[in-house]
């Protein structure tokens, strides 16, 4: 195909098959480069929902599944001492003394939630015993498997969940993470205190509901 031009007297012929051609190579490069974005994001592991904020579909979800025993836990500990220049509550390796509040907060909603029928386990590191015993004034001798939980949280939580009963583990934000990557999730940086829920159903997959911050536990509601 040509374009023919006459500009002042002057007759220029354009072949305009090889713009055409630069064109249409221009396109697929274009196309290519939007596949690839839009590939590595519908590939991605889905994110971890928040509980709180509003999110009333999921605050009924919870309330449902807590009230026929079907939720597995996961809560950090609060914050650790020898991340902190706030003073310690007892051992470096143990809480600052200002997080006892923080926990106290968190065992109160769970308190106020009901549990009458859930099962309670803490990691044998100080922090976590320290959580648990202002969390939930209960404290167990410490289990290995909520701090050696690589490749293996999920498969652990499952073999000490109880049919009607919730089950609260108490433990390290390595282990929230190993669990969101067991089932199949991208990693969410949890705070301090911060709370995960896993719905088990018996005969059911187990499934991700989400998460709630320590400090975001009064914007939850199911109105």
């Amino acid at each position: 195909m040509d374009l023919r031009l006459s500009l002042f007297g002057i007759n220029r012929s354009i072949n305009l098959s090889r713009y055409a051609r630069h064109h249409k190579k221009a396109l697929l490069l274009v196309s290519a480069l939007l596949v690839v974005p839009l590939a590595f994001f519908a590939l991605r592991p889905a994110a971890v929902p928040d509980l709180a904020h509003g999110n009333v579909a999921g605050a009924r979800a919870l309330k449902a599944g807590w009230d026929k025993g079907d939720m597995i836990v996961l809560v950090r500990h609060v914050e650790r001492c020898d991340h902190s220049s706030a003073p310690c509550l007892v051992g470096d390796d143990g809480i600052t003394d200002r997080s006892r509040s923080v926990a106290v907060a968190v065992g109160a909603q769970f308190e106020q939630m009901g549990l009458g029928k859930a099962d309670i386990y803490n990691s044998p590191m100080l922090r976590t015993a320290q959580t648990a015993g202002f969390m939930f004034n209960k404290v167990s001798a410490g289990d290995e498997w909520l701090i050696n939980c690589k490749g293996t949280m999920l498969r652990d939580a499952l073999s000490h969940k109880v049919a009607g009963r919730n089950l609260i583990l108490v433990t390290h934000s390595e282990c929230m993470d190993q669990l969101e990557k067991d089932l199949n999730l991208s990693t969410s940086t949890l705070g301090y205190g911060a709370s995960l829920f896993i719905t088990a159903e018996p005969q059911q997959k187990p499934r991700m509901l989400g998460f709630i911050e320590a400090s975001d536990w009064r914007t939850v509601t199911t109105k």
